[in-house]
């Protein structure tokens, strides 16, 4: 596996409960600025395997970006069994983003 694999997957497994990251910041700060695709590609062949809370993951806007009904549907869910509000497929990241970078 690639190092910036690597990182995503453990970048992942750190978003506490009732937090989000988006796909930009996790590329970031896996060593990649312009790698939100490369995490999409991680989250969609890596999830199951790894067990990542996948749920977590959002866009730059503050978005549920997953197209499919039930799986855009299970993502509102899991967000907001954690506390996270969820109004029209929208998260404030204000309120809700995690910054890892913040706590070093």
């Amino acid at each position: 596996m690639k190092p910036f694999s690597e990182n995503v997957i453990q970048i992942i497994k750190q978003i506490p409960p009732g937090k989000v990251m988006t796909y930009g910041q996790i590329a970031k700060l896996a060593g990649s600025p312009r790698g939100a695709r490369q995490v999409v590609r991680v989250l969609h062949s890596m999830s199951k395997k790894y067990n990542l809370p996948w749920f977590r993951v959002i866009n730059s806007k503050g978005e549920i970006a997953i197209h499919d009904e039930e799986t855009q549907t299970a993502q509102i869910i899991f967000l907001e069994d954690e506390g996270v509000e969820v109004v029209n497929r929208s998260i404030d990241l204000k309120k809700y983003q995690y910054h890892p970078e913040e706590k070093a």
